[in-house]
């Protein structure tokens, strides 16, 4: 993750006009002490994602408990898929609402009141006494969660170093894990407690790492867009000075970001409502973002991830491995090697590699994997064996290498960069809200399925994954090489000065000065 290292390194990560105006130091990033502070900070919303990680594996966990089970009456079926989806129903109710609020009042308002909630209701959860104080626990959880899982992506990529902002932007969902590994390892020693705390010290801490990021929260700082939008130029020039500049007023770069700001951000208020969800659909390039934004939100859980992230439990039975040990193991050594291979072959490669081609990897290595995963279960389920069982499960830590190398980094790094800043907020609220959507109605149709027709309901996600792998092929633009404004370029053109000053597309720009040159040289003409 140098940044200082080349102009090279720069001109792959945000393009040669940035590279142009960055200061001439071969220090790495980690020798700056305005670039560590900047990182340092960036782990308050970078742990936002380890909230959302933690639910899923916490309920992973649980669900191998017999002291839960026995407490709550042995959930399955639709109960138990009540049970996990009113979390992600909470999310999509909240999103309409952070959203506003995040645009309206800044990026850390809402974070504040998410992770103050989010520590509350941890509690509230853990000390539940019956069923319906847990999943309305779980429903007031889930809806908190967006307060701080909608703006922290928005804010690391509107805070990161340009150089580095493809990257830190991708590593905001590795961090998933984290919560995942968090609680796995949790429930795994707590298993062997008789009472039931052995799933209310789980449910507890869930709580922690908000609680963590509440006490960094004050030196995180606000949003320099969002400053410029609200008039606060002096305030965003100050950011960039102490943070990107270290401390150097007059940096050419400071210069770059701001005028690049600047502009983008006064020509978007020209051409767009400042209100209105429609604006998502209202030109074709933005229709084809949030065509893209569907696709990744509804294909983040449709791509067969549903059933191992919060069924694991049921897909091991499948296989013969019934143990309580076991499961929790698995689940345990699973969730660390997501976050090993999400962060050093997914996040840190999106610079070097591209997006598009991590999710052409991604999504190609994940429908081999889906059919030979396929495959040995219906071996398994006709003539057992041993062996069989143990492939199973090594094409499930081979399945999820594929889907970490892009679907876990980018699943929000990529609409936060194809949107503009006018349209961040609003393009990551659909992702996130299709995507939580697709969970909902994944939590409810899957153990139904699973526990109907069993690993035959595997043939359904190796049918999506091929469609999906087309989707990805004919509408994923590259954007690597492009400052967080540039990315505009890739779906509307390239953006000129026109002769008024005003910032417009290359074509529409060319066209008036030509128009411009034309009535010039008839009054030429007339004067002579």
């Amino acid at each position: 993750m140098g940044f200082l290292g080349g102009k090279k390194e720069a001109e792959l990560a945000a393009g040669s006009a940035l590279a142009a105006a960055l200061p001439e130091n071969n220090k790495p990033w980690y020798q700056s002490w305005n670039l560590i502070r900047l990182n340092l900070v960036l782990l308050v919303p970078l742990l936002s994602s380890a909230s959302v990680g933690y639910d899923g594996s916490m309920m992973n966990g649980l669900q191998t408990l017999p002291q839960w089970k026995t407490f709550f009456g042995n959930p399955e079926g639709a109960i138990l898929g009540m049970m996990n989806a009113v979390y992600p129903l909470g999310k999509v109710v909240a999103l309409f609402v952070v959203t506003y609020i995040s645009d309206r009042y800044g990026r850390k308002i809402p974070i504040f009141i998410g992770l103050v909630c989010c520590v509350g209701f941890a509690i509230m959860q853990a000390l539940s006494q019956s069923l319906p104080t847990f999943v309305t626990a779980r429903a007031l959880l889930g809806f908190f969660t967006s307060f701080i899982s909608q703006p922290s992506p928005v804010l690391i990529t509107e805070l990161a170093y340009p150089t580095q902002r493809g990257k830190i932007t991708a590593l905001y969902n590795t961090f998933f894990y984290f919560g995942a590994i968090f609680a796995a390892w949790c429930t795994f020693g707590t298993f062997k407690l008789s009472s039931t705390w052995s799933w209310r010290i789980p449910s507890l801490l869930q709580g922690a790492v908000p609680a963590f990021q509440l006490l960094g929260l004050y030196f995180l700082p606000e949003s320099p867009r969002y400053l410029v939008s609200r008039g606060r130029h002096e305030e965003a020039r100050r950011f960039f000075t102490q943070y990107h500049a270290d401390g150097d007023e007059n940096s050419a770069l400071v210069k770059f970001e701001m005028d690049e700001i600047e502009r983008a951000i006064t020509e978007e208020a020209e051409v767009l409502s400042t209100a209105s969800w429609l604006d998502l659909f209202r030109t074709p390039a933005n229709r084809k973002r949030t065509f893209i934004a569907l696709i990744l939100g509804w294909f983040s859980q449709w791509n067969g991830i549903g059933v191992v992230s919060y069924y694991l439990t049921l897909v091991l039975n499948t296989i013969g491995i019934t143990d309580v040990k076991d499961q929790t193991l698995i689940n345990g050594l699973l969730q660390i090697f997501n976050w090993l291979v999400a962060t050093f072959c997914g996040a840190l490669m999106v610079d070097r590699l591209g997006r598009r081609t991590l999710f052409l990897l991604s999504t190609a290595g994940m429908l081999v994997s889906y059919i030979v995963w396929t495959g040995l279960t219906s071996s398994f389920v006709s003539h057992g064996g041993a062996g069989t069982g143990r492939a199973v499960v090594a094409f499930i830590f081979i399945y999820y290498f594929f889907y970490d190398i892009a679907w876990t980094p980018l699943l929000q790094a990529y609409p936060v960069e194809i949107y503009p800043y006018t349209l961040r907020g609003r393009g990551l609220s659909l992702t996130l809200i299709t995507s939580f959507t697709g969970l909902i109605v994944g939590n409810q149709v899957n153990p139904i399925a699973m526990k109907a027709i069993g690993w035959k309901y595997y043939i359904v996600f190796c049918c999506l994954l091929a469609f999906l792998l087309v989707l990805v092929w004919f509408f994923f633009p590259e954007t690597k090489g492009h400052t967080l404004e540039e990315i505009r370029e890739v779906f509307e053109g390239k953006l000129e000065l026109d002769m008024n000053g005003k910032l417009g597309h290359a074509e529409a720009g060319r066209k008036e000065q030509d128009d411009g040159k034309h009535e010039h040289a008839t009054k030429e003409i007339e004067l002579a």
